[in-house]
C-alpha cells in the first residue's frame, strides 16, 4: 500500500492538459468529479421527502404505551417509509449519471474515429497529389517494372528449357512441285497451340510464389497467345499500380456471382442487370481506388484499358467455357481487379 500511493498520487492533478491535446485535438476525458444537476435534483428531492416525513410523523397524535412487539414493528415500518424513497432517488440519480457519462464517452469516441478516418483519407489524397506531380517518374517506374518482369520470365524460360540455346532453324517446308512455302504473314503466335481453359484461368491468377512452377508455365503459355497476353499485361499493370496504395487482391473477399450473370455480361449486358458482379464491399479499397481514378490520369488510362481487354477476352472465353470454369475464373486475381475497377468505373450502375 505504501508503494502504490506515490505511484498514483500524480494522476488526480488538475493540470493534466496533455491528455486533452491528443493527435486529433478532440478526445478529452470528461470531468465527473463535480456535482452535476442530477445530484442537485437528488439532494433536493431527498430533503423534501425527509422534511415531509418529519412533519407527517411529528404531527401524529401520540398513542398511549403500545406493546413492545407493535412498537418495534411500527418503528421498522417508519424507517422504511422514510429512507426507502430516499434510497430509490439516489439509485435513479446514479443510473442517470452513468447513462450521461456513457453517452458523452460514445460521442467523443465517435468524433475520434471520424477524425482518424479523415486524417487517413487526407494522407492518401496527399500521396495521390504527389503522384500527380511526378507523372514522368511513374512512367519510368512502370517501364522498369515491365522490363524486370520480362527479364524474369525469360530467365524462368531459359532455366526450364532443356534444348540448346543456339538450336538449328527448322527447314522451310517444300511443296511437291519444288515450290517453297513463303512465310509471309505467319507469326509465332499463329503457329503456337491453342491455350487451354485451365492454363488461361491459372495465368489470370498469376503465380503464387517464385516456386510456383505450374503458375509460371501457364503464364508463359498465356503470353504466347495474342488475346490472353494482352489481358495478362493489362492486368499486371493494374495490379502493380493498386499495390502502390496497399490494395491487394488476396485481401478482397467479394460476393460470388452466379455463372449466368457472368454470361449476361459476356453477351453485352450492362448496368443493374449485372450488378451482382460488383461484389467488392471493402470500403477503404473502393475509396482509395475511386480517388486514384479521379486524380491519377495514368491509373485511369490503365484501368480503362484493362476493363476493355477483360471484356473482349471474357466474351471469347464464355462462348466455350462451362459454368465451373467461369466460377473458377471469377476467383482469380484478375477477376477481382475487374470487380473492383468495374464498380468504381460505374460498369454495374
Amino acid at each position: 500500500m505504501t508503494e502504490n500511493v506515490p505511484a498514483k498520487s500524480p494522476r488526480p492533478k488538475p493540470q493534466r492538459q496533455p491528455a486533452r491535446s491528443t493527435p486529433f485535438g478532440i478526445y478529452s476525458r470528461p470531468n465527473d468529479k463535480g456535482i452535476s444537476s442530477i445530484e442537485i435534483i437528488a439532494i433536493a428531492l431527498s430533503a423534501l421527502w425527509l422534511l415531509g416525513s418529519a412533519i407527517f410523523f411529528l404531527a401524529q397524535p401520540s398513542e398511549s404505551a403500545p406493546d413492545a412487539a407493535d412498537g418495534g414493528l411500527r418503528f421498522l415500518m417508519t424507517m422504511l417509509a422514510i429512507f426507502m424513497p430516499v434510497a430509490m432517488i439516489w439509485v435513479a440519480a446514479t443510473a442517470a449519471r452513468a447513462s450521461r457519462v456513457m453517452r458523452e464517452e460514445s460521442q467523443r469516441l465517435q468524433a475520434a474515429i471520424d477524425a482518424i478516418r479523415q486524417a487517413y483519407i487526407a494522407q492518401q489524397q496527399g500521396k495521390t497529389f504527389e503522384a500527380d506531380a511526378s507523372v514522368n517518374r511513374k512512367l519510368d517506374e512502370i517501364a522498369a517494372a515491365a522490363r524486370k518482369t520480362e527479364t524474369a520470365l525469360a530467365t524462368f524460360h531459359t532455366r526450364r528449357d532443356s534444348t540448346p540455346r543456339a538450336a538449328a532453324p527448322a527447314p522451310i517446308p517444300v511443296l511437291s512441285d519444288d515450290q517453297a512455302i513463303l512465310a509471309l504473314g505467319t507469326q509465332a503466335s499463329d503457329m503456337a497451340p491453342a491455350l487451354s481453359h485451365d492454363d488461361f484461368i491459372r495465368a489470370l491468377n498469376f503465380p503464387e510464389t517464385a516456386e510456383d512452377t505450374e503458375g509460371f508455365a501457364a503464364l508463359r503459355k498465356a503470353l504466347k497467345d495474342r488475346n490472353a497476353s494482352q489481358l495478362v499485361q493489362a492486368a499486371q499493370d493494374v495490379l502493380t499500380l493498386l499495390s502502390h496504395d496497399g490494395i491487394y487482391m488476396d485481401d478482397l473477399r467479394p460476393d460470388r456471382a452466379r455463372p449466368e450473370v457472368w454470361r449476361e455480361f459476356a453477351q453485352g449486358a450492362r448496368g443493374r442487370t449485372i450488378a451482382a458482379l460488383g461484389g467488392v464491399r471493402d470500403r477503404s479499397s473502393l475509396a482509395l481506388t475511386n480517388a486514384r481514378m479521379k486524380q491519377d490520369p495514368i491509373f485511369r488510362d490503365a484501368a480503362h484499358h484493362f476493363l476493355r481487354r477483360f471484356d473482349r477476352a471474357f466474351a471469347g472465353f464464355e462462348a466455350q467455357a462451362s459454368d465451373g470454369e467461369i466460377s473458377a475464373l471469377a476467383e482469380t486475381r484478375t477477376a477481382r481487379a475487374f470487380m473492383l475497377l468495374g464498380r468504381v468505373a460505374g460498369t454495374f450502375d
